[in-house]
């Protein structure tokens, strides 16, 4: 693939057909990626139907990343309790990786986390995602919490991180 990030165009806007293509890419990718079963997959549709039955369009926030037609990635942010927010579902299709799109979408989830006066942030991930982590500290995000679970059809180490971002 041969596409630059001025390529990539990106809405604020669930369409017919996002939840779906955000739970498949999830459950093929990281099935493939790093063995997550089934199990995985609907983790994800249940978070999602949270997320859509709770959203709030002055709250919460979905960057749905295309290429022409094409979907290639995600983000999500959504409201939670205590003035803070929870960053979900950040994933860019393999052959996207590289060219910026990551880093674009976390200066967009930053900056949407500012204009909405949150006070903090977390987001939960695995410790098999080194090079998602990577990029959550360099936003500021910390480690804060581990546990063991099989949720995702594995063995794996869920890992909470952190952001306290007072406006």
């Amino acid at each position: 693939m041969s596409a630059s990030l001025k390529d990539i165009t990106i809405r604020n806007t669930l369409e017919p057909g996002d939840l779906g293509f955000i739970t498949c890419l999830h459950g093929s990718l990281y099935g493939c990626e790093y063995g997550y079963g089934i199990q995985f997959e609907a983790y994800v549709a249940r978070g999602l139907l949270e997320f859509y039955s709770r959203y709030d369009p002055s709250r919460d926030r979905v960057w749905i990343c295309q290429h022409g037609e094409r979907l290639v990635g995600c983000l999500l942010l959504m409201h939670r309790e205590g003035n803070s927010a929870q960053l979900r579902y950040f994933l860019i299709h393999p052959e996207y990786r590289g060219i910026g799109l990551g880093k674009h979408l976390m200066q967009l989830f930053m900056r949407f986390l500012k204009e909405c006066r949150y006070q903090s942030a977390y987001l939960w991930t695995t410790h098999e995602l080194s090079t998602a982590a990577s990029l959550y500290k360099r936003y500021g995000f910390i480690l804060t919490e581990e546990k063991e679970s099989t949720d995702f059809g594995k063995n794996v180490r869920e890992q909470r991180y952190d952001l306290n971002f007072i406006s």
